[in-house]
């Protein structure tokens, strides 16, 4: 006896198609957009966003034509359209079914949402589909899972329920988000069950504005950028900043080497700043760092470059005055737009907002010399000098890929003797400028070096750099001091010092 049985061969699948989620950096994030006719998972405490993600899933379903359905348990019509109006929405083409009415809530039964003859789970779904069906809508949002689960009371019952409501939907090419807030945190079930998860978080901060980050959790089938990524909730919806991988954005340039402004500091350069380089100029507050920077920043103006000043220490008003008392005025460059100056207020700022702030600048607006001035307050919007790094790193090699000539602003502690740095990115940088105040002759005076450079051979002198007309002056090698670099010079030789003239600060 023949024991083996013939099967009839399964069913050709049908070719998937991706769909946008509405949000172009969650699109990037996984390169591409979701898979279409599958159900995901979108989880989150209350706050992060969820609400709002979904109906940009679905007015971007509208927007190409597609039927959207928004199911909610948890928040009447009225307050969807509430929140559709504060991102200037609108709510139309898109059904709203509301599981939870006047019609449903008995006050005097034990179920705080549903009436008992609507109780049972399966009658909830019952329901939900049969909507479904009348409607035949291509995208639906489910909000949200925990009132399923609340109604379940059984685990089994409600991964039964779950898995049936899959089911429904694959078979009319519906490509569904089903919203949770983590009211049963982890749950393992739902993610097994799921195509694909994505989670948003909000993180408090002691001050300032609080961290909301995004991480995809898994995806099936298809490619997609793992790890955490900041994102923003704004009027307007989610917009959300992929990390930033140096190694995607590869481009060709033509190298070049430009001047600084000042021929002395060219030399002690080697030359000038190259393009697809940075430079990082280190030194206590007060000593002339952000002036070095205005100066070189100004040169790359006057030759016609496009330029981006990310200013976190200081004000609008000040800086403008102060590069202007130095006959630097910055003011024309930026009335006529050549010039972008950014006061960024790191208590508020995401990191991943700043990166992206420098992609949109160099893809965008094609700046190709940008100032950070300082990334000491930049690093009060990190969670850690770790991570400052590690970003840095990125951002950093990114730039230096398209061909952008950066200036970076580190701040130390002290002003005469041991200083220290909150960080160190020097082995960072490709050419570290040093900056140190020493006293000669009863006067604070200032110095200035060059103690790397990986593009160039660089005078290893150290220099008096003063602060006047035309931004700086560098005078002729120390060569008759020893110990300049600690503040405390012994004085073995006859070198003169730079004497103040008319127009220099006093």
């Amino acid at each position: 006896m023949n024991n083996q049985t013939t099967s009839q061969p399964r069913e050709r699948r049908k070719p998937t198609s991706r769909i946008s989620t509405g949000v172009a950096g969650l699109d990037d994030i996984l390169c591409g957009g979701l898979t279409a006719q599958r159900v995901y998972l979108v989880e989150g405490s209350p706050g992060t966003g969820k609400t709002t993600l979904g109906l940009q899933f679905l007015l971007d379903g509208v927007a190409h034509g597609e039927t959207g359905l928004y199911i909610t348990l948890s928040e009447t019509a009225d307050e969807l359209d509430a929140v559709a109006e504060s991102h200037g929405w609108s709510m139309d083409g898109i059904a709203v079914f509301e599981l939870a009415n006047d019609n449903s809530l008995d006050p005097d039964a034990q179920q705080s949402v549903f009436h008992p003859s609507e109780v049972e789970l399966g009658e909830t779904t019952k329901t939900v589909m049969e909507r479904v069906n009348t409607l035949k809508p291509l995208r639906v949002v489910f909000d949200s899972l925990s009132e399923m689960r609340l109604l379940a009371q059984n685990p089994l019952r409600y991964r039964r329920q779950i898995l049936a409501l899959k089911q429904f939907f694959s078979l009319r090419d519906c490509t569904v988000l089903l919203l949770d807030d983590k009211s049963n945190t982890p749950d393992q079930q739902l993610h097994s069950i799921a195509h694909g998860v994505i989670s948003l978080e909000q993180i408090a901060q002691e001050f300032g504005k609080e961290r909301r980050r995004v991480n995809v959790i898994k995806m099936r089938g298809t490619k997609f950028r793992g790890g955490y990524h900041d994102y923003i909730l704004e009027t307007g919806g989610l917009k959300i900043f992929p990390r930033l991988i140096a190694a995607e954005h590869n481009r060709d340039f033509h190298a070049h080497v430009s001047s600084t402004g000042s021929t002395a500091f060219d030399a002690l350069l080697g030359g000038g700043l190259a393009s697809g380089t940075n430079t990082l100029i280190v030194g206590p507050s007060g000593i002339g760092k952000t002036t070095v920077s205005v100066r070189c920043l100004l040169s790359a103006l006057e030759r016609g470059e496009k330029a981006s000043f990310y200013l976190f220490d200081e004000g609008l008003a000040t800086f403008f005055a102060r590069s202007a008392s130095l006959q630097m005025d910055l003011r024309p460059y930026s009335d006529s737009g050549q010039l972008a100056i950014h006061h960024i207020d790191p208590a508020e700022l995401a990191p991943g907002e700043f990166a992206q702030m420098l992609r949109d600048a160099v893809e965008q607006s094609d700046v190709k010399f940008i100032v950070i001035d300082s990334l000491n307050a930049y690093l009060q919007a990190m969670p850690g000098e770790h991570f400052l790094t590690l970003q840095m790193h990125e951002l950093l090699s990114y730039l230096n890929q398209q061909g952008v000539t950066t200036v970076l602003v580190l701040g130390q502690h002290g002003l005469i003797g041991e200083v220290r740095s909150d960080v160190d990115l020097s082995y960072l940088s490709d050419t570290t400028v040093l900056l140190r105040f020493f006293e000669s002759n009863g006067k604070l005076r200032r110095a200035i070096t060059v103690i790397k450079s990986r593009t160039s051979n660089h005078a290893l002198t150290i220099h008096e750099l003063k602060l006047g007309s035309g931004g700086i002056a560098i005078g002729g090698a120390l060569e008759g001091f020893e110990g300049i670099l600690t503040g405390l010079p012994t004085y073995r030789g006859a070198t003169p010092m730079m004497l103040a003239g008319p127009d220099d600060p006093r």
